[in-house]
C-alpha cells in the first residue's frame, strides 16, 4: 500500500494561481495512475487530471483543460497539479490517489490509495 499525502491548498481569489503537491511513500510501478479527484460541498468526488507514470501521459476532465496541468517528479516520488486561473467552481477538497489499472480509469473506485485531501476555496 502506498500512502499519500497532499498540499498546498488555501485560500485565493479567482484568477489566482495554487500548486498542490502529492507525496507518495511506497513504490510507484512504471504501469501505474497517479489521480487527482476533488469534492465540492454537496457535491460527489470528481475526477480533475491523472498521469501515467513512466510515460507521463496526461489525462483532465474538460472543465480544467488549459488551466490546471498534472506532473510528477519520480525521483521525488511527487505529483504535482498546478492550477491557474482559478475559478469560484473549482473550489473543494482536493484529493490524489493511486490507480494500480493498465489503463487510465475516471471513476474514484478504480484507485485504491488516497490521500487525506487538501482544501482549495476560491473566492469571488
Amino acid at each position: 500500500q502506498v500512502q499519500l499525502s497532499e498540499s498546498g491548498g488555501g485560500l485565493v481569489q479567482a484568477g489566482d494561481s495554487l500548486r498542490l503537491s502529492c507525496v507518495a511513500s511506497g513504490t510507484i510501478y512504471s504501469n501505474d495512475f497517479v489521480g487527482w479527484f476533488r469534492q465540492g460541498p454537496g457535491k460527489e468526488r470528481e475526477f480533475v487530471a491523472a498521469i501515467n507514470w513512466r510515460l507521463a501521459k496526461t489525462w483532465y476532465t474538460d472543465s480544467v483543460k488549459g488551466r490546471f496541468r498534472i506532473s510528477r517528479d519520480a525521483a521525488e516520488n511527487t505529483v504535482y497539479l498546478q492550477m491557474n486561473n482559478l475559478q469560484v467552481e473549482d473550489t473543494a477538497i482536493y484529493y490524489c490517489a493511486l490507480s494500480k489499472s493498465d489503463y487510465i480509469n475516471y471513476r474514484a473506485e478504480s484507485y485504491a490509495d488516497w490521500g487525506q485531501g487538501t482544501q482549495v476555496t476560491v473566492s469571488s
